[in-house]
């Protein structure tokens, strides 16, 4: 089997251990919205999913404790190791926590009823996006779904306008090739700039997804219109029950409308093994 290597500035970026806090803390618009998508989309359990890319569990451990049998593969030891930990101390523990790479899945063929790529097509250029989602399709039973997310190409140029970014010369230079060809990179190495990633135009999302074989059933907004508001904004949204219900509301309501799908930070793309 072929062995792989993560991009050590990528691995450098998550061995910070931010992602795990930026989920729990600051990107819980995605969080809820994604476990909807979940909810919705995945078989009923007890099926076996597949979290390919599941960092330290913040969505696998959730389906867990709902009933599926949750396997998580990342290709970041820290995240194997927050993962592992959490896993020993839920009360519904994972199947399984492997340290792996999305490009060569250790599970069997047609051995899956769902399969999560909930990250993996960010880090990979397009060939290891390729071999991901045949991986991906390999392991999945006939029928099966896979959920495969994105970062929106345009979401650097809505996140530098809000955050001020922009006004700095170095991230509108890589804002502008990010724009142009989907590559986004990160020069001077600042961590709240991200790390070296492919941004996704929401119709070579699709595109890949078919030429790999899955039946494409859409690509869904996750955050939408809400996704980058600032924290007082978000925590306003959903500190009140009704609030947080009319929001996600709103968002589903257009998840699929392709004249707003870009300016959604992150995308989701649901196809099925035929």
């Amino acid at each position: 089997m072929t062995e792989y290597r993560i991009d050590p500035e990528i691995a450098a970026h998550y061995e910070l251990g931010h992602e795990q806090e930026r989920l729990e803390r600051h990107g819980q618009v995605e969080r809820l919205r994604t476990r909807a998508l979940l909810e919705r989309l995945l078989p009923p359990a007890p099926a076996v999913v597949l979290d390919v890319g599941g960092a330290a569990g913040v969505h696998a451990l959730p389906l867990a404790a709902d009933g599926y049998e949750v396997r998580l593969l990342d290709p970041v030891p820290l995240h194997v190791s927050q993962a592992q930990e959490a896993s020993a101390a839920a009360r519904a523990p994972l199947a399984e926590v492997v340290l792996g790479d999305a490009r060569a899945l250790p599970w069997d063929d047609a051995s899956a009823d769902a399969a999560l790529l909930l990250g993996p097509l960010y880090h990979l250029d397009a060939p290891g996006r390729a071999t991901a989602l045949a991986e991906a399709l390999r392991v999945l039973k006939p029928g099966a779904p896979v959920l495969a997310a994105a970062v929106s190409r345009f979401a650097s140029t809505f996140d530098g306008i809000h955050a001020r970014a922009l006004a700095d010369d170095g991230f509108a230079q890589a804002v502008a090739r990010t724009v142009g060809d989907g590559e986004h990179r990160n020069p001077d190495g600042r961590p709240e700039w991200f790390t070296n990633a492919h941004f996704h135009h929401p119709d070579e999302l699709w595109e890949e997804l078919a030429v790999a074989g899955f039946a494409v059933e859409g690509v869904l907004a996750v955050e939408g219109p809400a996704s980058f508001l600032p924290p007082r904004e978000e925590a306003w949204w959903l500190e009140d029950e009704a609030r947080r219900a009319t929001l996600l509301e709103a968002i589903a309501r257009i998840e699929q409308e392709p004249s707003v799908l870009g300016a959604s930070a992150h995308l989701i793309a649901v196809g099925r093994r035929p």
